[in-house]
């Protein structure tokens, strides 16, 4: 599995890795930290034999994409396990999708998941992966806390593989 995704500005990084660590002392649960998961938006998940197949198709998204604002404005989870943060879907989201789904689709021996696909794709920012129920509830309260709505700008873009996260290629933009 490989990743497509959105990185931060400094301040909005800075924060959301505070909240990843917030939640990994809170819970017990360090996957992300253990992991060295930085925050990051998935934009794409792609199943895929190899990097090489992507990695052309990746390039071609330069030029064709740009910085852009972003307003993360709540707390979610995909159940059973995941706590995110959450942007508002504007424009600018919305564009960026179909630009990296009209790069990776159609590519042989590639599937994109059903879930990172253009209205279908729920933008969010992992904050704790791998949690428990209980751990959840955790993570709720120490956000509940912690958490105040921010603007952010998106900078980068990159290709990544996971399991561990590992990148491979990156795009400022």
């Amino acid at each position: 599995m490989y990743l497509v995704s959105a990185y931060f500005d400094k301040e909005t990084n800075k924060k959301l890795h505070g909240y990843i660590k917030a939640i990994a002392k809170e819970t017990g649960n360090t996957f992300m930290t253990e992991n060295k998961v930085p925050p990051h938006m998935t934009i794409s998940a792609i199943e895929a034999k190899n990097i090489e197949v992507l990695a052309p198709k990746f390039e071609t998204l330069k030029g064709k994409i740009w910085t852009g604002k972003i307003k993360i404005v709540s707390m979610g989870q995909l159940l059973p396990y995941v706590f995110y943060a959450t942007p508002v879907l504007n424009q600018y989201l919305e564009e960026l999708s179909g630009e990296v789904y009209n790069a990776f689709s159609g590519i042989d021996e590639t599937r994109i998941s059903k879930y990172y696909q253009p209205h279908s794709w729920l933008p969010h920012i992992t904050l704790g992966k791998t949690l428990t129920p209980e751990q959840m509830v955790a993570a709720f309260d120490v956000m509940q806390k912690q958490f105040a709505p921010m603007e952010a700008t998106i900078v980068e873009l990159g290709l990544a593989k996971v399991n561990p996260h590992e990148d491979y290629a990156r795009i400022v933009l």
